[in-house]
């Protein structure tokens, strides 16, 4: 990748933001390490790796990275012979400490979420199970480095020993200082150490009295610091101790060294992919901080980002912008005032490229589509060079003729304020010349430029598309909206104007504009328009789209209920029935054993056949279970249908008026606020309006307005909650709505009450009711209206 370019799109200051997200030098070491790479499998891998990690992020908050360290050097210096300290065996345990968690967490997390995790749970199965080395080194020295006495039997011995000297010390020291001669003698009554050996102050003209070693003596000379003779062979002793003592701790650090060595090709691997996780949770935090996304990667030069903000700029300052180009058109020519965002948006181009290649998400919406180049261009900002006596003209255009040289179909090429800095007809020559020298390499390119023969650059090249920065006239300020399609429009005239400058010295200004330059600001004008007024249909139609598809949801829900309900109580009623005739049926095979009985005891003249018919009849009388749902049909009526009449749609019983005829079978009808065409057998004649033009939509205030089924109050403070309630049940019966849910929850009870204690007393309200357990049971209150 080109160094230059790293540096002008400032992706030096990206990694300086994801190194604060590192939880370890591992990760750090990699994030200074990072590099965009020029391989789409291996972005395509890196993407993924970082999409894993902001899974975890989403899910859990966060990967247990804490007690990692860099121990290479350490476990390297194991295998040369040398001897490892105290600190740097811990903090070897600690890092197979920290991998085991990783381990455990790793696993927890697929078997409780049920995810899938191929990277991280590859990652987990590499790292080797180092536990028993953990506890060898935790058992022979604390956390703070401190050998402990368990790490051998002969360690042990030998502290109880040193414990037990310097017991005997204190006892006869303490005994000295406590002496009557003491205060006399000493200057001060305290034990003391000088050159790890115990000793007391003495003052001066006494020194013979204790007799002994002296070891040191203060800064005036007055007071001497004496081991007396009494102690001399104890602390001799205690000395031999001590030495015994290191001897033995470096046996164990060596012995503990050997076996760090043993395991050393392991620490090393599981170091490694240590360093691997910390750092894709590095990059998934960077991404969470900005907001960022991943972006789908391809090689074939498609740029498509939605809502694409700059990474360095901070979000609530950044306008977030669409750019596309690689399938219509491969290069972008932007024109626009100065501070309008161009740069800007040149940077936002090549940074999120250099990003996504390196692996990092993008500040961008979901969906968002990026290439991967063989090499990414920039010629940005001011080039001007003191020190090789350069004009800025003059080191652009060095910079110029290095891309021209290397530049290929696999490059992304930026350029800013394109033959900038000479003669402004030369340069919009130059800057034509170049555009096109690089389009025809097959180089994706984005230029900004000033020269206003550029703006009809996108019309006479294929694969070429004009764009602008936006610029509010009424505030004289840029929107730093970026509008691709429409070339930007000189605005010195409207600003002159809104500043205050005469109209006659603007007229005479614009007499000295050519016929070309006038008919292109006239297009572009008209472009302008064009393009706002079809923002503003777009986001109607939009608007109008969302609310039908709320609609559309209500009445699959009502129509869905409506069969349910139907279904439910035709099996109920087909059950009663059965009920019934089977209890006839009990009664008269009862009947009938008696008369059988009466015809052989009494001669009856009672015929067999007779009996079997009379069972027959009562079979047939059950009524059989139906799963089908049976077929309405209209009654025929003598009035022929005329637009503006109410009838019953009877296949979604439902109310509806007459539009117009569409055939000679077929009505078009307003049902609630949805046409729809219905045939005229399934129609039944309720009666003719006044007015046969239907309301398509319930008005509140002259505006039109959806309604939905349920009316949610959690939240709401109790009289704000009645009085919605009110509008809502009006709304509701405009709708033509037979039942509403009003969601309330659960809580102290007092607002389901008194939401239910309204509803008892509406007139058009026929039962209120809880919601059933598929309903939202006690926190939902259920209205069907008469």
């Amino acid at each position: 990748m080109n160094a230059k370019a790293l540096n002008t799109l400032e992706f030096t200051k990206i990694k300086q933001l994801v190194l604060e997200y590192a939880a370890s030098e591992l990760g750090s070491i990699r994030i200074k390490k990072m590099e965009p790479s020029t391989s789409l499998d291996e972005v395509i891998e890196w993407q993924n790796e970082t999409d894993e990690a902001a899974t975890v992020l989403r899910l859990k908050g966060g990967m247990p990275l804490g007690g990692i360290f860099d121990i290479r050097p350490h476990v390297n210096r194991s295998q040369i012979g040398g001897s490892l300290s105290p600190l740097e065996l811990v903090k070897i345990a600690s890092t197979i400490r920290a991998s085991k968690t990783i381990r455990q967490f790793i696993e927890k997390l697929i078997e409780d979420e049920d995810l899938e995790l191929p990277i991280l749970e590859n990652k987990k199965e590499m790292m080797a199970i180092l536990t028993p080395l953990e506890h060898l080194i935790f058992d022979a020295i604390d956390e703070n480095g401190e050998v402990l006495d368990s790490a051998s039997p002969d360690l042990r011995a030998i502290r109880q020993k040193i414990r037990s000297s310097e017991s005997r010390i204190r006892e006869k020291l303490e005994s000295t200082i406590r002496s009557k001669n003491a205060q006399t003698m000493l200057s001060d009554a305290i034990i003391t150490i000088r050159n790890d050996r115990y000793v007391i102050p003495v003052k001066q003209e006494y020194r013979g009295h204790y007799g002994g070693i002296v070891h040191d003596q203060s800064s005036s000379g007055q007071t001497l610091f004496i081991e007396p003779e009494a102690i001399v062979s104890v602390n001799n002793q205690l000395r031999e101790q001590h030495i015994k003592e290191q001897e033995e701790i470096e046996r164990i650090l060596l012995e503990l060294t050997m076996a760090v060595s043993a395991e050393a090709h392991d620490l090393l691997l599981t170091v490694d992919i240590l360093g691997d996780i910390d750092f894709m949770f590095s990059k998934a935090k960077y991404g969470r901080a900005i907001k960022a996304t991943k972006p789908d990667v391809n090689d074939q030069g498609m740029i498509h980002l939605n809502k694409a903000r700059h990474p360095l700029l901070p979000m609530d300052e950044a306008v977030a912008n669409d750019i596309f180009m690689g399938d219509e058109f491969t290069a972008i020519v932007i024109t626009g005032p100065n501070t309008g965002g161009k740069t800007v948006t040149l940077k936002t181009i090549g940074l999120c490229t250099l990003m996504a290649q390196a692996g990092l998400p993008i500040p961008v919406l979901d969906g968002s589509k990026i290439a991967v180049f063989e090499s990414v261009y920039a010629d940005i900002g001011d080039e001007q060079s003191i020190e090789q006596s350069l004009s800025t003209f003059s080191s652009h255009m060095v910079n110029i003729v290095s891309i021209l040289k290397e530049a290929d179909s696999g490059s992304l090429v930026l350029f800013d304020e394109l033959g900038a800095g000479t003669d402004p007809q030369e340069g919009a020559a130059l800057a034509i010349s170049i555009l096109d020298e690089v389009h025809n390499k097959g180089c994706r390119v984005v230029a900004t430029t000033h020269y206003p023969e550029l703006k009809a650059y996108g019309y006479n090249r294929d694969g070429v598309v004009n764009a602008s920065v936006e610029f509010d006239v009424n505030t004289l300020s840029p929107t730093y909206r970026l509008l691709i399609g429409v070339p930007g429009r000189s605005n010195a005239f409207d600003i002159s104007k809104r500043l205050g400058l005469s109209q006659h010295v603007i007229d005479h200004a614009k007499s000295f504009v050519g016929t070309d330059s006038k008919a292109v600001e006239a297009m572009i004008t008209s472009l302008e328009t064009s393009r706002k007024s079809a923002e503003k249909d777009y986001q109607d139609a939009h608007d109008y789209l969302k609310d039908a598809q709320s609609l559309h949801k209500d009445m699959q829900k009502q129509m869905s209920e409506y069969w349910d309900k139907r279904e439910e109580l035709y099996e109920k009623a087909r059950q009663k029935a059965n009920a019934v005739v089977e209890q006839a049926k009990t009664e008269a095979e009862e009947i009938l054993a008696d008369l059988r009985k009466l015809r052989l005891e009494k001669n009856a003249d009672v015929k067999e056949h007779e009996l079997i018919d009379a069972k027959k009849r009562l079979d047939e009388a059950t009524v059989a279970p139906s799963n089908k749902k049976p077929k309405t049909t209209a009654p025929k009526t003598a009035r022929v249908l005329q637009p503006g009449d109410e009838v019953n749609v009877l296949t979604f019983g439902q109310r509806g008026i007459l539009l117009d005829k569409v055939s000679d079978t077929e009505w078009s009808v307003q049902i609630g606020i949805l046409k729809m065409k219905v045939k005229e057998k399934d129609m039944e004649f309720k009666k003719a309006e006044k007015k046969a033009e239907p309301k398509p939509l319930a008005t509140v205030k002259g505006k039109e307005y959806h309604v939905g089924l349920e009316l949610d109050l959690r939240g709401e403070r109790y009289e704000n909650a009645l009085m919605r309630v009110d509008k809502y049940i009006d709304d509701a019966l405009l709708a033509g709505y037979p039942r509403v849910s009003i969601i309330h929850g659960k809580g102290t009870g007092a607002l389901r009450s008194g939401v239910q204690e309204k509803l008892k007393n509406h007139r058009s309200v026929k039962r209120v009711r809880l919601g059933e357990s598929g309903e939202g049971g006690s926190g939902v209150t259920v209205v069907e209206f008469k």
